[in-house]
């Protein structure tokens, strides 16, 4: 027999909602426990952007907190690339206007 995550008693399982407490039962599906948010979406996520923002996409209103770090690593990932396009094209410019010069 389940029992309920909030105050830990037994439900019968076509319980919807606990008698004890009033925390909805969710049978057969994740806990909000599992969604521990772990540092290595963020990983995935800038590592393979295209993946994080999936992630997210997908995730947003199950796992949020899993998607939020996904997401996050995407993004961040996304705005370092933007940052090192912009400075090296800033010191390609320069190096330009350099041999130019002489």
């Amino acid at each position: 027999m389940p029992y309920c995550s909030n105050c830990g008693k037994e439900v019968s399982e076509v319980q919807d909602v606990c008698l004890n407490c009033g925390h909805s039962i969710k049978h057969g599906q994740k806990s909000a426990d599992s969604d521990t948010g772990s540092f290595l979406w963020a990983l995935l996520g800038f590592f393979v952007p295209i993946a994080g923002f999936i992630l997210w996409g997908v995730w947003k209103d199950t796992c949020p907190r899993s998607a939020k770090k996904a997401g996050v690593g995407a993004l961040v990932s996304v705005i370092c690339c933007v940052l090192l396009y912009v400075l090296f094209l800033v010191l390609y410019a320069g190096l330009f206007a350099y041999i130019l010069a002489y």
